[in-house]
């Protein structure tokens, strides 16, 4: 079985973070969104995966790489325009052959391993399997409509109930979804739906199954799900302190300090992860912070936050709470006379000032 995740799409609603970095690489608990899905696969012994990339192919070769620190084979795979996952999977066909294939969207979490929705696809002779779980706005998605165990039919978005089960972005299909793609047509948006090749191989009488989530899932396509995703994950880290903390500083409950980041003076209270060659001092870094690396936080307040690398945080009296800050970023106190605020922003930046 081959694998292939999709890191397509513009990031629109999460500008301004994705003007200058693809939203697969935004990090959660200072991990990038598409290691924790490179990782799950490996784990199931999947050595060969592709990425489908568009704009973003650069940056994220230069972050993922081969992938030889995960034990696997990276491919790279262009879609020119963003024309549906449907789309997607019929681009990735010179690379997929007649495998079957574990498809991904590279900004979903996922917390359950996806052994066992492997094993469902092969025990019960699938031709296509999707992952769902329930939800309780079930028109925000798209849904499956459940019958004995397979899917008769699926809705995007339905505007009345149909079901509350969510397609979640996790799915196995073998080669039979390439002719029911080569039967659709684009939808409305001009784009080839997965949904719509799913219900195609439906109508065709293959075997459809699903599997239901055991835990949870983050589609982590705005800030509020990021920093979600960022609160589960750092619940499941351990302690770890690969740096100097001073005898003046407390750290409390379940925290990472990276290598070569000093702590003076200051509060750390998990959990929170602070990465490499980081300067805390007398700041106080409260629950659910994820810190990137070489950043100073310095007379400051942060919590409930993620801080991307190399940003400076100084002399700031308000505490900083449920920010998502990017990369090289200062935000500094200006003490000078007359009292003023000073600002260089970017476009779709938002502000909160008291």
């Amino acid at each position: 079985m081959k694998a292939l995740i999709l890191c397509g799409g513009t990031g629109s609603r999460l500008q301004p973070i994705t003007f200058t970095k693809a939203k697969q690489l935004i990090p959660v608990a200072n991990k990038p969104v598409i290691y924790y899905a490179i990782e799950a696969m490996a784990k199931t012994g999947i050595s060969e995966i592709g990425i489908i990339v568009g704009d973003v192919k650069s940056e994220v070769i230069q972050h993922v790489g081969n992938g030889r620190q995960w034990g696997v084979n990276i491919s790279y795979i262009v879609q020119q325009e963003p024309l549906g996952l449907a789309h997607a999977v019929k681009v990735a066909q010179p690379f997929l052959k007649e495998e079957d294939f574990l498809m991904f969207l590279g900004d979903n979490l996922i917390w359950d391993g996806l052994e066992r929705f492997i094993d469902q696809f092969y025990n019960k002779k699938m031709n296509a399997l999707v992952v769902l779980s329930k939800v309780n706005d079930p028109q925000k998605y798209g849904v499956a409509v459940l019958e004995n165990g397979d899917i008769v039919e699926l809705v995007e978005k339905p505007k009345k109930y149909v079901s509350d089960m969510a397609i979640v972005g996790l799915y196995i299909f073998d080669k039979n979804i390439f002719s029911a793609i080569e039967s659709i047509k684009p939808s409305w948006r001009n784009e080839l739906e997965i949904t719509d090749a799913i219900q195609e191989m439906v109508k065709r009488g293959y075997k459809v199954g699903y599997s239901e989530l055991e835990k949870w899932w983050k589609d982590t396509g705005n800030p509020r799900d990021i920093l979600e995703a960022n609160q589960r994950m750092l619940d499941d880290i351990s302690s770890r302190n690969d740096g100097i903390v001073d005898q003046h500083s407390v750290l409390q409950g379940k925290v990472i300090i990276g290598k070569d980041t000093k702590v003076v003076n200051s509060m750390i209270r998990g959990p929170a992860a602070i990465g490499e060659k980081n300067t805390i001092r007398d700041a106080y870094v409260g629950p659910y912070t994820a810190i990137d690396r070489e950043c100073t936080i310095e007379s400051a307040e942060v919590e409930n936050s993620i801080i991307m690398e190399n940003c400076a945080i100084i002399n700031i009296k308000s505490r900083i709470s449920d920010s998502l800050i990017g990369s090289n970023v200062e935000i500094i106190s200006n003490d000078e006379l007359p009292a003023t605020a000073s600002f260089v922003i970017g476009d779709k930046c938002k502000i909160k000032i008291k």
